[in-house]
């Protein structure tokens, strides 16, 4: 008869080649990022973190933070040895991802996951160079799914969607690095650490994705803008029957020369609707907000005053 104590380490076993075998797959694919800036006299060192290689050709994903700046470049160490100066392609802070471009024609790129299929509770396992110390390894578990992270420009502020919280240990250095689901996908990308025992990253899913994609090819993510400042509000009974959501978006603020103003959007209005989609909080509005829609009218539906009020928009390009 099968002891608790072989039971355990039959489980343990498991467990570790689990993580072993991601570790074996991922780590040849996440690089140390020594990351210097021009001035004068030469280059000199401004931080430093983690990337995840995406294409043989020498194209990585790392964290905006990490590569914040002007004149960023620096030199990209693997664990087989090599290391290569890399450029900056683009950076997005708005979702706190950057594309950098290695000199090199044959890295090991990562696979990349879907972090939709995430479950609170699922292994993970977080790969990087925390303080610097070259292929780290932490496993935990996802400890929550649907978080927010505030990121932030000199002239707008914009939330994070649907960040993944986890316990795997991560530390300055980690940023940049991958955070990787059991079968070998990247499904984040290491950009915070919260608190003890708390982490958080970027979620690769369809619209990281995009973003990513936009900046491999262009250097730089389009958004349309309305200008409004708002969070979300329950319906009030009379106005249950303009939305099959339970909230909309009270507009708090509308900033002065904005497309938001131009149409004749108000303070206190209830934001229902916008483009045929139903609006029941802000990240619903954000989710909107893609490059498609700069330039084009469209209708939006907002409560004002117990009446429903239908308004035409069009969305400006939000410059960062």
């Amino acid at each position: 008869m099968e002891t608790t104590v072989e039971r355990d380490s039959e489980a343990l076993d498991a467990y570790s080649r689990i993580v072993v075998e991601v570790a074996e797959r991922v780590t040849p694919s996440v690089a140390n990022l020594r990351v210097t800036r021009r001035a004068r006299g030469g280059r000199v060192p401004a931080g430093a973190g983690s990337g995840v290689a995406l294409t043989p050709d020498g194209f990585l994903l790392t964290s905006a933070h990490v590569v914040a700046g002007p004149n960023r470049a620096g030199r990209a160490a693997f664990t087989d040895g090599r290391e290569l100066r890399f450029e900056v392609i683009g950076a997005d802070p708005l979702s706190d991802l950057a594309v950098l471009r290695a000199e090199a024609d044959d890295l090991q790129p990562a696979t990349l996951g879907d972090a939709e299929r995430l479950r609170v509770g699922q292994l993970v396992v977080a790969i990087g160079n925390p303080h610097g110390f070259a292929g780290s390894v932490t496993a935990g578990v996802v400890s929550a799914l649907g978080r927010s992270l505030p990121a932030r420009t000199r002239r707008t502020a914009r939330i994070i969607d649907n960040v993944i919280q986890t316990d795997a240990a991560l530390n300055p250095g980690n940023s940049g690095g991958a955070l990787v689901d059991s079968s070998g996908g990247v499904v984040g990308i290491n950009t915070a650490v919260a608190g003890v025992g708390l982490g958080l990253a970027v979620p690769i899913n369809t619209a990281t994705r995009s973003i990513v994609g936009a900046l491999m090819s262009e250097g730089r993510v389009r958004r349309a803008y309305l200008g409004i400042a708002g969070g979300p509000r329950p319906l009030p009974p009379h106005a249950r029957s303009h939305s099959p959501l339970p909230t909309g978006v009270e507009v708090i603020e509308v900033v002065d020369g904005s497309p938001a103003e131009r149409a004749g959007v108000r303070a206190e209005d209830l934001i229902v609707e916008v483009d045929g989609t139903a609006i029941g909080g802000v990240d619903d509005l954000q989710r909107l907000m893609v490059a498609e829609l700069i330039g084009r009218r469209l209708t939006a539906s907002v409560v004002r005053a117990g009446r429903l009020v239908r308004l035409e928009l069009v969305p400006a390009e939000l410059t960062v």
